[in-house]
């Protein structure tokens, strides 16, 4: 090595590693301020995140920085047009009440459409009491662009049309049906019902009898899909006092063979779970002598009046029994007086159900947004339960339109739909007939819940 290598040789070493020594600062130096920027978008909400990262000598410190997250709005609702069909009595044994549950249909639907012009439209058909009469009423119905039916009033015609209307995926709602039968869940999820099932009234008529502590009780009922059920249940409720229990034909012109067999039986009490034919069965009774006290039914006080007892109303006198309430004191306060503004005169049985069958339908429809009853009925049980909650429809209609939760306590009082899509809860009247006919409603007694 010459002279002036070795001279120069340590100041060339020196000088490389200061090169080196400022390539790895200028590495390092570059991550010192670096910030990054993260950017995720779900659905229409964006969140950034900022994170600033510093390493010293080896030791990394990351520090996350704030996060802001802006929500879109709701998405806004539409009015969704409704049509309605009827399925109730313009004839047959019930058509004594056919204005308590139409009118209450026509109120609610002048109501409705004066929220929001055109939301619903309704038709109005007969079932009769009669299948054959109510199925081809349905059958216009299922051809036409229809998303939902309001009836049949009598359970025994909703049983004979109910499975055609569920294969046809048509939404089905009954004010009036009672029977323990349509609680089955093999009516879900098109069929729905606003009056409690005879599975809360039956237990609740019993307790009415064992009120009065008679000794010997006897159980009469039509052998159809109303009465054998809820006379079983009343039967089964009073089984210590129980002397005699058994249905009977409705369609037999007389019932001097089950007058007599009450009598026999030694009862100083008689439940009777009838339609009409109750007027002929208390003049019967009256002839086999018999003097003990009698209960009976909606089914009853809906149908016999002085014509089915050849116009001694006497016999009516002292009768006491229980119904779906009219007027329920947990019911929506204003009904029963817009009604009578409405439609003056007008009785009221099963009209604050009928009417709430309307809402529910029409409620349902705007929740789903959808007038598809394969896609609305699924909202149905929803409507009545767990929401904010609302009793008039031009306050439920806004909540929904706002995209809020509802829970509908309609005309007849708080709904709560169980599984079955029917009231959790009934509230019935206690009443009692006079001698003139008249009914006096003794109390209200509320069951379920």
């Amino acid at each position: 090595m010459n002279e002036n290598l070795r001279k120069w040789l340590p100041w060339i070493i020196v000088a490389a590693v200061a090169v080196v020594i400022v390539i790895i600062i200028a590495v390092n130096s570059g991550g010192d301020d670096e910030a990054s920027a993260t950017t995720t978008t779900a659905g229409d909400s964006t969140t950034t995140t900022v994170e600033e990262t510093t390493t010293t000598e080896g030791e990394t410190t990351t520090t996350e920085g704030e996060t802001t997250t802006t929500e879109a709005p709701p998405v806004a609702l539409e009015p969704i047009a409704v049509k309605i069909g009827t399925v109730l009595p313009q004839t047959g044994q019930l058509a004594s009440i056919i204005e308590a549950l139409e009118n209450p249909i026509k109120m609610g639907t002048d109501e409705i459409n004066a929220v929001s012009s055109g939301l619903v439209s309704v038709d109005y058909g007969d079932s009769g009491t009669d299948p054959n009469i109510a199925s081809a009423t349905v059958d216009k119905y299922l051809t036409g662009d229809y998303a939902g039916i309001i009836g049949a009033a009598a359970s025994g015609v909703t049983l004979s049309i109910v499975d055609k209307v569920q294969s046809s995926q048509v939404s089905m709602c009954s004010g009036s049906n009672t029977a323990a039968a349509l609680s089955s869940s093999d009516y879900d999820p098109y069929y729905s019902r606003t009056a409690p099932s005879d599975n809360l009234q039956g237990p609740a008529l019993a307790d009415v009898v064992a009120g009065d502590a008679p000794t010997a009780v006897a159980v009469l009922w039509r052998n159809d899909e109303y009465g054998k059920g809820f006379g079983e249940l009343v039967a089964e409720e009073l089984s210590d006092v129980v002397v005699l229990a058994q249905g009977y034909d409705p369609k037999a012109g007389s019932f001097a063979t089950e007058a007599q067999a009450v009598v026999a039986s030694g009862a100083d009490a008689l439940v009777m779970i009838t339609f009409e034919e109750g007027g002929q069965m208390l003049l019967d009774l009256e002839g086999a002598g018999y003097d003990g006290a009698i209960y009976v039914a909606d089914g009853f006080k809906d149908t016999v009046g002085a014509d089915q007892v050849g116009g001694n109303v006497a016999l009516l006198d002292g009768i006491k029994g229980t119904a779906p309430s009219a007027s329920p004191a947990n019911g929506e306060a204003t009904f029963p007086a817009r009604f009578e503004a409405a439609f003056p005169g007008t009785p009221t049985i099963f009209s604050a159900q009928d009417y709430d069958c309307l809402m529910v339908t029409v409620l349902a429809a705007q929740v789903a947004q959808s007038a598809d009853p394969s896609v609305f009925v699924n909202e149905i049980q929803g409507v009545t339960e767990g929401g904010e909650k609302c009793s008039l429809f031009e306050d439920c209609f806004n909540l929904v339109m706002a995209g809020m939760d509802i829970d509908y306590d309609g005309a007849s009082g708080p709904l709560d739909f169980g599984p079955s899509n029917e009231p959790g809860i009934g509230t019935y009247d206690v009443f009692l007939y006079d001698a003139e006919g008249n009914t006096t409603t003794l109390e209200q007694i509320v069951a379920g819940g």
